[in-house]
């Protein structure tokens, strides 16, 4: 199966894509949620923490990259997510609507 691995930055996504390629998994781009102006977002869903390196592990990998900024915030963190203009996991939406047109 062809995959796009949505990744951080971090040892957990990079984990991830070795348990994806080791269960059979083709991984056929990279997809990631950066923050718009600092190092570091305070995020209740994303880490960013380690970000600056996902364009090396797209040129590593030779594999696209798809990034899109972050642009809203934790507004909705309750247990059952509704959509909510403005919350950051509609940015995740929007990027995966990319990947999608563009894979």
């Amino acid at each position: 199966m062809k995959v796009v691995a949505l990744i951080s930055g971090g040892k957990d996504s990079c984990y991830n894509m070795m348990q994806c390629v080791a269960a059979g998994h083709q991984i056929v781009a990279l997809a990631n949620l950066r923050p718009a102006d600092t190092d570091e977002l305070d995020s209740y869903m994303y880490q960013t923490v380690g970000h600056q390196a996902i364009d090396l592990y797209a040129e590593a990998m030779d594999l696209p990259l798809y990034r899109r900024t972050i642009q809203g915030s934790s507004l909705d963190t309750g247990r059952d997510y509704s959509q909510t203009e403005g919350d950051e996991v509609e940015d995740l939406y929007h990027l995966l609507k990319m990947v999608q047109v563009f894979g």
